[in-house]
Parts: structure tokens; sequence; C-alpha cells
């Protein structure tokens, strides 16, 4: 009888525990679903981020090829802050780069910035 109980307490806090551990993830992914939307929107806008204009991006109509094809952007950039840095200011890396240092120059506010990093990092 002893047993039945411990067995059957296990089980409720493991029960427990898991769903402390999905629900707020299961929240967390409908708000990174709507950051990912905007920042694909912001990525693709031609007044906006731009992105277009010199990179190839899987989805994209009219894509340039000045900019390296942004795909496994995971891969590439493992620490997200590196690749939120690089469209901060990429001439931090390379000084002789093309691309606009949209956050330093104010193209893309922070928020912004950081939806496209959502967006970029489900490439």
């Amino acid at each position: 009888m002893m047993r039945q109980i411990s067995l059957g307490a296990v089980l409720a806090g493991l029960v427990a525990a898991i769903l402390a551990i999905l629900l707020p993830a299961t929240l967390a992914v409908g708000q990174d679903a709507t950051a990912v939307a905007e920042g694909e929107k912001l990525a693709f806008d031609r007044t906006k981020g731009n992105c277009l204009a010199c990179h190839m991006i899987d989805g994209g109509d009219l894509a340039g090829n000045i900019g390296p094809p942004l795909l496994s952007m995971q891969q590439r950039f493992p620490d997200r802050a590196q690749l939120r840095a690089q469209i901060w200011d990429s001439t931090v890396k390379n000084p002789q780069t093309l691309m606009p240092p949209f956050g330093r120059n104010r193209i893309l506010s922070e928020d912004e910035i950081d939806r496209i990093v959502d967006f970029l990092y489900t490439l």
C-alpha cells in the first residue's frame, strides 16, 4: 500500500514538473511565432530592413547577390548576440563592408533588429 502511494506521488510530481516546463514553452512559441512573422516582414520590406536587396532568402522575391545567402543561420551564428551585433553594426568586424550599420545609423529600432534575428534564426 505504501509503495503504491509513493509511486503515485512520484508520478504526480513528474507530471507537474513536465507541465511546469512545457506550458511556459508553449506560450513562448506563440510569442516567438509572432516575432518571427514580424521579422520576416521587416527583412522583406524594401523600405525598412531590405535584406533582399543584398541577400538571397528562401521565400523572397528578386533577391540580391551582393551578400551571402541567409541560410543555416543558427549554425553560422550559434551565438545570437553575434548575429544581432552583425546587423546592428557590421562595420565592427569589417570596416569595408557594404552592409549598412542598421542599429548605429537608426535604420532599424532595437526591437526591429531583435525580430529580424528571430526570423533569421528560423532559416
